[in-house]
């Protein structure tokens, strides 16, 4: 009986140990529950059902009034009003009180009407239908596997967290497109997932492969002028908006990277996607075309070139439910680009940008790298105003804590609250996350904020870009050359280095890129002496004895933030250790071992990098 009795009592301590465990799962929604909120409603929806369950738990006043006001916009928008005790959340939709309930919970008072920026805030996510996530460092996929099961919990709580940030698409699927994804076994898979997602005002899209009219329909074209090609889709939208009547629309990457498109039968882009907009427009739905493209059709152009020689042709000739969707910066994500100049040259196309939430070439899941300060910079050059919407690539996966480090997770909340507002301060992001996740500290809330520039510092300052070891974009290779790989993908061609200096001539005496821009950033870049030191060695070829704002050599200047950035991760070790206290041991413990990992990886950019560039520097 003895023995009995003690392992009953080592499995309810084990029980009691698991329920105490945090492993990040819930996100920065861990409200506590109280149970003593009185929520009235008129509404009958799911929605408003789901606002009214929400703050029944856990809003800690009296009671809650929930209320449609046909005056107030149908986007999202609502009005917080009242006292602690009385509460009263006014919306023009049921959407809105939802998004109004999550902002009360998360004590955001905001006075006035709370509406969206972007009428469009969506996630692209990279999964493919084997579980598999391109870019991804969280595990498997939330949405495929190979025995087609869906986790509906899992989604659910996918649904409410980004419902808590006013996330309203998904895209499901890789915009690497297998035809696969429009058979029938997988749409009904994207019914049952939509179903799901819809109380939560988060609409589905696919992402398309433009050839699937020969792979999946047997035609022997995919000519977006050709009748049976123009028919095939037409009939694939009817099939999906009969299963989702809400469906938002096709993601399309085209000739791009080997993708299919219409360039492969001499048509342009305007035509691919003007024929796929016939097909959904129907319907009320969209076409989302990116503008990431190189190599195709100018090979040998500067690639930050071909996205406005592709498209810029095309401004004006795209149907009304079509968007362009474009990447921050020119090239692929680096930690520091200048902003693309598409942004300007499209005059008539509406626009999206497109933003990284996973960080391909910022550490990937190892590194804490708090984005919200990068994109708060290219919104310092592109006018929110401009754009429609803002899509990010999700950093979303199936491990416990969702993102693969602690920390990620702020970026995908980031990514919410900007697309909400981009005028949100990334310290103000930054404070809320925290305050929601771990514990509102100034040393770890100075530890978020400084970390990008940490990262730029440690793997590519003063300009330098894309000298990532091949395919997976983890580690330093800046003397990467591979004679069967095109040019553009090697690291050699991106710094240029040799005796006589260091960077990229983009310049009118180079490739000429710096032409691309508006004024006055086309003179600004394009002049050594008036380009900002951020982007130096992006647009010019700098010889080492050049003197930089510093009086540093550019050489010197160089080995300087190298080694600052190095410091930078050993304060943030030195930070997380005296947060001890504050956290939780499991997270705590895991946000440690992957801030070694960190400081390790820092230290071997630093070192890799110093030791191949003083092979030019100090002949």
């Amino acid at each position: 009986m003895q023995k009995k009795s003690l392992l009953c009592t080592i499995s309810l301590l084990l029980f009691n140990l698991a329920v105490m465990a945090e492993d990040g799962s819930k996100l920065w929604m861990r409200y506590k529950p109280y149970n003593t909120a009185k929520v009235t409603i008129h509404s009958k929806s799911a929605t408003a059902e789901i606002a009214k369950k929400e703050l029944e738990q856990y809003y800690d006043g009296k009671s809650v009034a929930l209320n449609i006001d046909k005056s107030l916009p149908t986007n999202g928008s609502y009005v917080i009003s009242g006292t602690q005790n009385d509460k009263k959340i006014s919306a023009g939709s049921d959407i809105g009180l939802l998004y109004g309930a999550y902002a009360l919970l998360r004590n955001d008072m905001t006075q006035g009407v709370n509406q969206p920026a972007f009428g469009l805030r969506i996630l692209n996510h990279w999964d493919n239908l084997d579980s598999s996530i391109e870019r991804g460092y969280a595990g498997p996929s939330i949405f495929w596997n190979k025995e087609m099961r869906l986790d509906t919990a899992r989604i659910h709580e996918y649904a409410r967290a980004n419902a808590s940030i006013g996330i309203n698409g998904t895209v499901l699927n890789n915009v690497n497109a297998s035809p696969k994804m429009l058979s029938r076994p997988y749409l009904l898979k994207v019914k049952q997932i939509a179903d799901i997602l819809r109380p939560y005002g988060i609409r589905v899209y696919l992402s398309v492969n433009f050839a699937s009219p020969m792979r999946l329909g047997g035609l022997r074209t995919a000519d977006p002028l050709n009748t049976g090609v123009r028919q095939w889709w037409k009939k694939k939208a009817k099939e999906i908006y009969r299963e989702v009547p809400d469906f938002g629309g096709f993601l399309v990457k085209a000739n791009s990277e080997g993708q299919p498109g219409p360039g492969d039968y001499g048509r342009s882009h305007s035509d691919g996607a003007n024929m796929l907009a016939d097909a959904v427009a129907p319907f009320g739905g969209t076409i989302i075309w990116r503008s990431f493209v190189y190599g195709a059709n100018h090979k040998g152009e500067d690639r930050v070139k071909q996205a406005v020689s592709e498209f810029e042709s095309c401004d004006g000739k795209f149907r009304k439910n079509v968007i362009l969707q474009s990447k921050n910066g020119p090239l692929d994500f680096q930690p520091r680009e200048p902003y693309a100049p598409i942004f300007d040259r499209m005059q008539k196309t509406p626009q999206i940008a497109e933003l990284q939430i996973t960080q391909e070439y910022l550490g990937q899941s190892n590194h804490l790298v708090y984005l919200a300060p990068m994109w708060k910079e290219f919104f310092s050059f592109v006018n929110p105003k401009k754009l429609i919407g803002i899509a990010g690539v999700a950093n979303i996966g199936d491990d416990a804590n969702w993102c693969g480090h602690h920390f990620a997770q702020a970026n995908w909340y980031a990514f919410g609250r900007l697309a909400w507002n981009p005028d949100l301060s990334s310290r103000n992001i930054a404070e809320e996350w925290l305050e929601q996740t771990f514990v509102r500290d100034e040393a770890i809330l100075s530890m978020m904020l400084r970390s990008r520039e940490a990262c730029v510092d440690y793997m590519m300052p003063l300009g330098l870009h894309h000298i990532f070891k091949f395919d997976h974009h983890y580690g330093p290779e800046p003397d990467g050359f591979k004679a069967d790989y095109p040019l553009e993908w090697c690291p050699v061609y991106y710094h240029q280095a040799d005796s006589a200096g260091v960077g990229f001539d983009r310049s009118t005496k180079g490739t000429g890129a710096t032409a691309q821009y508006p004024t006055p950033y086309c003179t600004i870049y394009d002049s050594l002496t008036t380009c900002p030191e951020r982007y130096l060695l992006w647009f010019h070829h700098v010889p080492w004895t050049y003197r930089t704002l510093s009086g540093r050599t550019l050489w010197d200047e160089m080995q300087y933030r190298y080694n600052r950035g190095v410091k930078e991760v050993e304060d943030f070790a030195s930070i997380w250790q005296e947060s001890k206290k504050l956290i939780d041991p499991q997270r705590w413990q895991e946000v440690n071992e992957k801030l070694s990992i960190q400081l390790k990886d820092a230290k071997e950019w630093r070192d890799t990098c110093l030791d191949y560039f003083s092979k030019f520097a100090t002949k």
